[in-house]
């Protein structure tokens, strides 16, 4: 199974893994979404990728059913990261979501049947389970769609599912908790904490500070993806992969301030708030199952892993090649 394919391979975690993959051999088809800019997101600037003779770019689009079909072929192996994530813009723009998440990962599924895909490893989301309702979060834990961005996942996941059990075909749903590191967008909460940091000198502005969340250093989330690929226990299931701490968006900020020696006031920015109802107000991951079938095992673990990510990501926005890359107005 040397031949892979990554859609969505142009994004923060895609990107990650194309690399990755690429330095262990593998052959990688990189789907990029199309666009008139031809523009490779973060593929683009990586000298690595440039001189590397076993990968491919391709425009795609998930939601164009024959046109995957026929980008499958003479593939191995699917990685499926492709995904609209931003849950702020799934309240004003649902029909995208179902559109590019549900329908774009049926098509997906139904191409890599036709070509008699090896394996097809389907990313998932931690807010599918919405507010925990007992901790840490197993896979057994409920499921609930508290946005539309969520639900749309929920619909993607229990398709992919549905194909294992239906047709064979050899599905794995990666279960991410939150993933961090450089390259992700500022519209996701460590990003832009670090963007505002930089940038201001008095206060930054922030939504609801006293939800929790499980933070992996995007390291630990691209093996937990190819832990999943090379282990034959995982066909067929949802394995969550997360570090197994918690801690709250205050005592976040206040973390990557410290890191950044800068103390800031924090703001409440009614923007950035979700409806009341929802809001997840805790995420905390339990990691046996992926142990167990799958031997990961993350290594920027509790309080000193943290700081280690954030420091490794605060690096690599201070820098001005990067941040340059970034919608200042945004995250002002």
């Amino acid at each position: 199974m040397k031949n892979i394919l990554i859609t969505g391979s142009e994004g923060f975690i895609g990107s990650h893994l194309t690399e990755f993959l690429l330095s262990k051999g593998y052959n990688v088809k990189a789907c990029i979404l199309y666009n008139s800019f031809n523009n490779k997101g973060w593929l683009k600037d990586s000298y690595e990728l440039k001189k590397n003779q076993n990968l491919e770019y391709i425009f795609c689009d998930v939601r164009d059913s024959e046109l995957m079909s026929n980008i499958l072929k003479n593939q191995d192996v699917v990685f499926h990261l492709a995904s609209l994530i931003a849950i702020p813009y799934s309240y004003k723009a649902s029909q995208s979501y179902v559109d590019t998440n549900i329908t774009g990962t049926l098509n997906l599924l139904n191409a890599s049947l036709k070509n008699n895909i090896s394996r097809f490893i389907h990313t998932s989301t931690s807010e599918v389970y919405g507010s925990a309702k007992y901790i840490p979060i197993d896979e057994h834990h409920p499921i609930i769609g508290q946005s539309p961005y969520s639900a749309s996942k929920i619909a993607a996941d229990q398709l992919a599912i549905s194909f294992y059990k239906s047709f064979n075909l050899p599905v794995s749903i990666v279960r991410p908790f939150n993933t961090y590191g450089p390259r992700q967008s500022a519209r996701a909460i460590i990003p832009s904490i670090i963007s505002q940091v930089i940038l201001n000198n008095k206060s930054i502005k922030l939504g609801y500070l006293k939800s929790t969340r499980d933070f992996s250093y995007v390291n630990d989330t691209v093996n937990a993806f190819y832990s999943t690929f090379k282990s034959s226990k995982s066909i067929g299931e949802i394995i969550n992969f997360g570090s197994g701490y918690e801690v709250s968006i205050r005592e976040l900020a206040d973390l990557i301030m410290k890191l950044m020696n800068k103390k800031l006031i924090i703001k409440t920015d009614n923007i950035r708030l979700r409806p009341k109802k929802s809001e997840v107000l805790r995420l905390l991951s339990s990691t046996k199952k992926a142990k167990k079938l799958t031997k990961w095992k993350p290594q920027f673990v509790g309080k000193s892993g943290l700081s280690k990510g954030l420091s490794k990501t605060i690096d690599w926005f201070t820098k001005e090649e990067n941040l340059v890359n970034y919608n200042n107005d945004y995250v002002i």
